[in-house]
């Protein structure tokens, strides 16, 4: 499955964003997920927000291409 980011047009109706294609569970998860790097972010008070955000975003290529590799 290919991901589809948020292009501002979002629909409530169904059980997919007819903007995204995405299913309304994904985004909801999606915005768990974002909410809690935010949450943790600020309780840490980093003042290199975005070098944290690259990190995190590194770390999970990374760790996608291992398991792929795993396969």
């Amino acid at each position: 499955m290919k991901f589809n980011p948020c292009i501002d047009k979002c629909t409530y109706e169904g059980t997919h964003c007819e903007g995204c294609g995405r299913a309304h569970t994904e985004i909801a998860e999606t915005k768990k997920l974002v909410m809690a790097l935010v949450n943790f972010a600020q309780e840490q008070e980093y003042e290199n927000a975005e070098d944290f955000v690259n990190a995190v975003g590194q770390s999970v290529l990374k760790k996608l291409k291992k398991a792929a590799a795993e396969k």
